[in-house]
């Protein structure tokens, strides 16, 4: 698990061998203030020198404390410290902050009160006398040392113009969207590396289900859950939770999941790596049969609490969902994933069996497989029975998540997708044989 680390200055065409060097031998005469701050915490940055820079970058985040483009440094500089909490916090405040189309600036020039709307096309250029240049003539250097320059587009004016780093300041109308990309994959690494600070946690709870016999399926659904039969299932148990981020990854070494956090649940995982995973702890994945009596828990209505659903049961595509399926008229309080457990247990106790996640289950998925299921302990269809009645190459995944509506969150709703298939609403939990 690596933290992206890359320099963050993007016109690296301008960070040349001899320009590092009139920043190293000039920093002093080339710019003054905040950039010449920053200047020099961009080299030291590049050389890892970490505790230099930090020290560099938190000086100019208190001259600009709203400068993305210092926390940005900021925040790299907290990875290269591996002090992960503080730079978490700086990604935090840049997420928050509004998205530019480009690098949309406000600046202001020395000895002018009004701040100019234009875009920062050039970070630094570096002039020497002899260059010529379209600015003012009081912009011309009057020195014969280089002189770092800021090329700025003027929308007032629609001109390109070069304009001395020391004769200018500048703030960001919010950040530019390929840097908000970039901040955004820095904060899943740095969370990754939260999580592994944080340990596996308490011991996995499993809740034990007593053998028993159900009517599988439903009339009301879709014709793969049809028809309703009669199933018995033999004891086992079940994890009382789906499986978190902090205990996958620190079983399987990786974390591929869009919303990252120690509690919530692991997604995007594929039946493989949740077949792999549940093995590794020494248990395997529940059947199709065993999941759908636990979800029930001896209900035999639409849902577990009843046959009319409750936004406040379970974590679902509710108003604040992106999903055109989306309910506009009810909250769940939950944007995107829950931590586990976040909502009431059904009667056997066992936590998001309807919602936040699909999980993953042993079975092959094969559409009239209830038509000929055995009445004991059934497994799914083995791969020649779905070859001879048609059956597809899908594993199975139940109990709806929080991008689905409200009847997918049936406990008989049936879903398949391929065996490496990868979608942030997938998760799953383990079984084990008593």
């Amino acid at each position: 698990m690596t933290v992206i680390r890359n320099w963050h200055v993007k016109c690296a065409h301008l960070y040349t061998a001899g320009i590092l060097a009139v920043f190293m031998l000039w920093p002093a005469q080339a710019f003054s203030g905040i950039a010449e701050t920053l200047a020099s915490g961009d080299v030291a940055l590049e050389k890892k020198e970490y505790s230099v820079a930090e020290k560099l970058f938190s000086q100019a985040l208190e001259t600009d404390p709203e400068n993305f483009r210092v926390m940005k440094s900021l925040a790299e500089t907290k990875i290269g410290l591996k002090k992960y909490q503080e730079a978490n916090d700086l990604i935090d405040r840049l997420l928050a902050m509004k998205v530019s189309n480009g690098r949309q600036v406000l600046v202001t020039l020395e000895g002018e009160t009004e701040a100019l709307e234009a875009e920062l096309v050039d970070e630094t250029v570096i002039l020497e006398e002899a260059d010529k240049n379209n600015m003012r003539n009081y912009l011309n250097p009057a020195s014969s040392e280089p002189v770092a320059h800021y090329r700025f587009f003027f929308l007032k004016t629609g001109k390109m113009e070069l304009v001395p780093k020391h004769r200018a300041t500048f703030k960001y109308i919010g950040v530019p969207r390929q840097d908000r990309v970039y901040v955004q994959e820095m904060q899943s690494d740095v969370k990754i590396q939260l999580i592994q600070a944080e340990g596996s946690g308490a011991p996995t709870e499993m809740v034990s289900i007593e053998a028993g016999c159900f009517q599988m399926g439903s009339d009301k659904g879709a014709q793969d859950e049809q028809p309703v039969h009669e199933v018995c299932v033999s004891a086992f148990k079940m994890d009382k939770f789906e499986v978190t981020q902090r205990q996958f990854q620190q079983t399987m070494n990786t974390n591929s999941s869009r919303f990252k956090g120690a509690d919530l649940p692991v997604e995007s995982t594929t039946w493989i790596e949740a077949d792999i995973y549940c093995t590794k702890v020494g248990k395997r994945l529940p059947t199709e049969a065993e999941w759908e009596y636990a979800a029930r828990a001896g209900s035999t209505t639409n849902f577990y609490w009843g046959d009319e659903f409750d936004p406040k049961k379970a974590n679902y595509c509710d108003q604040s969902c992106s999903a055109n399926l989306r309910d506009p008229n009810n909250s769940d309080e939950f944007a995107f994933t829950a931590p586990v457990g976040s909502f009431p247990p059904n009667a056997y106790g066992l936590h998001d069996m309807a919602g936040n996640v699909n999980e993953w289950v042993a079975d092959w998925m094969e559409t009239n497989y209830y038509r000929m299921s055995p009445k004991k302990d059934p497994k799914g269809a083995f791969r020649s029975e779905r070859v001879m009645h048609g059956g597809t190459n899908n594993k199975i995944f139940r109990g709806g998540s929080w991008t689905t509506g409200a009847s997918d969150l049936r406990p008989s709703n049936r879903k398949a997708m391929w065996v490496d298939y990868r979608i942030d609403s997938v998760g799953f939990r383990c079984a084990v044989d008593f």
